[in-house]
């Protein structure tokens, strides 16, 4: 649900001066004159952005990237009179260390790209993606957002839920299983592994990948995050961390232990995770008194502690609170792979992970399931 989190988004720098060469030629015969265009791309585990001026409709990038990766070409035309401000377009195609020529004739949709190997097995995958339409459901989410109706809202998040979950095995695993030496299996694999990575089904999938691509630095990385999947999943013991609560003062969650923990993952300045708030304190609430309690983790920034204890004292979190004021560099967010909030963990007395990322009314399902069985194991004795 892309919608309903907010994601980490990598700095913005320069243009990379690590990996290999790869030079971009291009030629714009456009039915409206353009003026810059930008190149967005990943390197490594940054994004770089790279703009240049387009002159007699041609234009060219040199750069260096360390792997073949999505690129987006956003074209910002020449402001036509009348307007408040110049118009852009954008789209993506699929870059190679390679020597790559790009055309688009009447229509920046209408381009072809010469030079990268990927290229044509990553548009017949963009063609699947698109066949997959989410504006109904969002629109309709947003209907319902504005009229407080919270059952309507529930039931288009289960289907936007079944949606993105059907388009993940159609798309994205039917790439995978059918053309997993590609240049492009990376990137689906990755899209396919989302946020919230099951590594029961996304480590074997990478084991299939070429040798070459498992090299690459964002293999690397997706290889780190499905390790650190492995031993956040439900069923192991949760990584114990320790960090200052408000005060200052050092909190573990260790220190909970023989208690039913929520291990709550949000920010201030997170949207989706405000939204979230109310449902969490009424749990709380409910359960406060129930051997339940809330250990929650912020990704507020250096500079947002104010707002950090605003947002605590605005939204009524009466529990306890920790970060280290770090942002997405927040070294248990960093532990546990958040690269998405709101997230949460559910953990038992005994320390183990019994559920993930439940939210509005699935987590209170889910504690009152808990709480009944506690009541009914403490019956038969």
């Amino acid at each position: 649900m892309k919608k309903f989190f907010v994601f980490l988004l990598l700095p913005v720098f320069s243009l990379a001066q690590t990996g290999k060469d790869f030079k971009l030629k291009g030629q714009l015969n456009l039915t409206k004159p353009a003026d810059w265009v930008y190149l967005r791309y990943s390197s490594g585990d940054q994004y770089i952005t790279d703009s240049t001026q387009v002159k007699n409709g041609v234009f060219n990038f040199e750069g260096k990237i360390p792997e073949p990766t999505v690129a987006a070409l956003i074209v910002k035309y020449a402001k036509q009179q009348g307007e408040e401000k110049a118009q852009r377009e954008v789209i993506q195609f699929f870059i190679e260390p390679s020597k790559m020529e790009f055309a688009a004739k009447d229509s920046l949709k209408a381009y072809s790209l010469s030079g990268s190997k990927g290229e044509k097995d990553f548009e017949a995958l963009m063609k699947k993606e698109e066949s997959y339409d989410f504006s109904p459901l969002y629109n309709s989410y947003s209907d319902f957002q504005k009229k407080g109706d919270k059952e309507g809202m529930n039931k288009v998040e289960k289907q936007i839920d079944d949606l993105q979950s059907k388009m993940n095995d159609e798309v994205y695993l039917g790439f995978l299983q059918s053309s997993s030496n590609s240049p492009v299996a990376l990137y689906a694999l990755k899209q396919y592994a989302g946020y919230d990575i099951d590594a029961a089904k996304v480590e074997p999938l990478f084991k299939t990948l070429p040798a070459t691509e498992k090299a690459w630095p964002s293999a690397v990385a997706l290889k780190e995050r499905i390790d650190i999947a492995k031993k956040t999943g439900i069923g192991n013991y949760a990584i114990d961390f320790t960090q200052n609560d408000t005060l200052g003062k050092p909190v573990s969650l260790s220190s909970f232990k023989g208690k039913y923990v929520l291990v709550d993952f949000w920010a201030s300045w997170c949207g989706p995770c405000r939204r979230e708030n109310p449902n969490v304190v009424k749990v709380f609430n409910k359960f406060k008194d129930k051997n339940f309690t809330i250990l929650s983790v912020s990704l507020d920034q250096p500079t947002g502690r104010e707002k950090w204890m605003k947002a605590i004292h605005d939204d009524g979190l009466t529990w306890t609170h920790v970060s280290d004021l770090k942002y997405w560099d927040n070294a248990v967010a960093k532990q546990y792979a958040i690269r998405a909030i709101p997230q949460n963990f559910l953990i038992d007395p005994q320390g183990k992970i019994i559920a993930k990322n439940l939210r509005g009314e699935d987590l209170d399902l889910k504690l009152t399931e808990v709480f009944s069985k506690s009541a009914n194991t403490a019956s038969l004795h």
